[in-house]
């Protein structure tokens, strides 16, 4: 379990491809399970820990994972949310480039929960939610491309459904589009950056994860690091 972030109130972590946020029936450990053993053992705390999950990313997605130690920290930060002043950055390796090197999607998607997969449309249908996302070509390299991608909404797999209805699917995506699964069962979808104002100390807060190690994400990797000229 890598830790990216922690102080008093709030602890991050770079979650894994594969890993849960919360339990689910498959049975596996979720992350918050393995925090709180985290904190009980480094702090030594008796009985239960409380630890709020302030938010959730899909089993295949890796990236910037926030939890709350405290419920008056959980409350503001899920209140920052529902005022959209919690700001997520994700990347996304995609195999198409887009039309457009920078555009803003609104759509409007529906969720089959039989399915586990929502659909797109481009006006308001029967049980659909509004959905809006800027996205921005950052890097190309062979035949795949990254998008950094800035959300205003947080839909059901939205970021996946969204690129794919603009002929975009995310590398490994099967579920939205893309030709085949990547070995491990991830897909190229990575929550970059979270800024947001410290629950408590009211600062400004920014937590970067790197995306998980192999070949196409460390290209990736060097060629932004390229650019910045670091």
């Amino acid at each position: 379990m890598e830790i990216i972030y922690e102080d008093n109130h709030l602890i991050a972590v770079n979650k894994k491809p594969g890993e849960i946020s919360q339990g689910d029936k498959s049975g596996d450990e979720p992350l918050v399970e393995k925090v709180k053993q985290y904190l009980k053992d480094t702090y030594h705390k008796p009985g239960n820990v409380y630890l709020g999950l302030v938010h959730r990313i899909d089993r295949p997605v890796s990236g910037v994972l926030l939890f709350a130690k405290t419920g008056k920290a959980g409350e503001r930060l899920s209140e920052q949310i529902r005022l959209r002043n919690f700001h997520k950055t994700y990347w996304a390796v995609v195999k198409n480039k887009p039309q457009h090197e920078e555009g803003f999607l609104h759509q409007f998607l529906v969720k089959n929960q039989f399915q586990n997969k929502s659909y797109a449309y481009s006006e308001a249908v029967k049980d659909s939610k509004e959905a809006k996302l800027n996205y921005k070509l950052i890097g190309a390299i062979n035949n795949y491309y990254l998008l950094e991608i800035s959300p205003e909404t947080g839909r059901h797999h939205q970021i996946r459904v969204q690129l794919s209805s603009m002929g975009c699917p995310i590398k490994g995506d099967i579920k939205y589009g893309f030709n085949r699964t990547n070995e491990n069962g991830s897909i190229h979808l990575h929550a970059r950056r979270l800024e947001f104002e410290h629950p408590v100390k009211k600062e400004p807060v920014v937590i970067i994860a790197d995306p998980p190690k192999d070949v196409v994400w460390d290209a990736f990797m060097m060629t932004i690091t390229d650019q910045q000229g670091v």
